[in-house]
């Protein structure tokens, strides 16, 4: 079997990129906290941080100055703003929370894997020098924070 290529992302969407990583690594550490019995109150409180904090200008950015280069209408992008959608629903869940963060972790790592796997490589693929100089103009690349008040993971 062969060894799937690395993606070669373009230095202006890299940012995002990199913004995906800690959107995976929030799968990491939600499904590191329940294996090692964290309450879901503990969770879903780190999820609030991070879904305010981190991941809504995420989906701002996204829809703002990378989806418009495919245009709304586009089939990949229609996809990718329903999961948004999705996602910010169970973000401002507060019942059943075991399930409903056991669908974060679940549903968050398969629209990063969408969005990394697919949609960009569209976008990179059609994006003028234009719109990527602007893209990495109005999201430059920023230092994760990490909220270290409750590091249920460790």
């Amino acid at each position: 079997m062969e060894k799937a290529k690395p993606i070669k992302r373009h230095k202006a969407m890299q940012p995002l990129s990199r913004e995906h990583h800690q959107g995976l690594l929030l799968s990491w550490k939600i499904r590191t906290g329940f294996s090692k019995g964290v309450s879901v109150e503990r969770i879903k409180t780190y999820l609030n941080w991070f879904f305010s904090t981190h991941l809504m200008p995420h989906f701002e950015a996204e829809e703002e100055y990378i989806f418009p280069i495919l245009g709304n209408e586009h089939e990949l992008v229609k996809k990718a703003i329903s999961q948004h959608r999705r996602l910010e629903r169970l973000f401002n869940t507060s019942v059943d929370l075991k399930r409903t963060i056991l669908l974060i972790e679940e549903e968050l790592q398969a629209h990063i894997r969408f969005e990394e796997r697919i949609l960009f490589n569209e976008i990179q693929q059609i994006a003028t020098t234009s719109q990527l100089d602007t893209i990495a103009k109005l999201h430059p690349d920023t230092k994760f924070t990490e909220n270290t008040s409750d590091v249920f993971w460790k």
